[in-house]
């Protein structure tokens, strides 16, 4: 048997929830947030928090969603972090601030409102979100969410066991934000 001079080294084990640090670019279509979202999945459940699963795919899922719509650009990044017992998801988009005040403010109500149902996702989970100028090269829009682990991972769920199968959960977030006016 020959014998390799190029040994395959390297911790072949699970990894842990604290390595958690992933980054994708996608195509600013609206079939990326549907990749997105199985990225998310795919990258906790590895990472054995698959306890995050629900609430941080709604989260990326809508920030993803919205960073293509508002995009001129052709593509979209998306960070994912565990930090602080938090998951991190930023996406940056390449819409740039406006200088005219009058304009900036009816963008960011826009934005805002495009993210109502993120909104109150992230404050069920006693968690904070919002947008903001890109500090990147190239400018553009960053958004953000925090999902503290500890109550992210109870999202969806009651004493009595869990209720997003029924999409009892999902149904009072929609209905609840669209009764918030203007969102987060």
């Amino acid at each position: 048997m020959p014998i390799s001079l190029c040994a395959v080294q390297g911790d072949h084990s699970a990894p842990a929830p604290e390595s958690l640090a992933y980054s994708l670019t996608l195509p600013a279509t609206l079939r990326s947030s549907a990749i997105a979202r199985a990225a998310t999945r795919t990258v906790l459940v590895a990472h054995g928090l698959g306890a995050l699963v629900d609430p941080a795919e709604q989260t990326v899922g809508e920030l993803v969603a919205v960073a293509c719509r508002f995009t001129p650009a052709d593509k979209v990044y998306l960070s994912l972090r565990l930090r602080d017992r938090a998951l991190r998801v930023i996406v940056y988009d390449g819409h740039p601030r406006h200088t005219n005040l009058r304009l900036a403010a009816a963008c960011d109500t826009r934005r805002r409102a495009s993210l109502r149902l993120l909104g109150c996702v992230v404050r069920a989970c006693e968690g904070d979100w919002g947008f903001g100028e890109a500090r990147e090269p190239g400018g553009g829009t960053r958004m953000w969410a925090v999902l503290p682990c500890g109550r992210a991972s109870t999202w969806g769920h009651h004493a009595s066991g869990p209720v997003v199968e029924t999409g009892e959960h999902f149904d009072e977030l929609r209905t609840h934000a669209a009764r918030v006016p203007g969102g987060g």
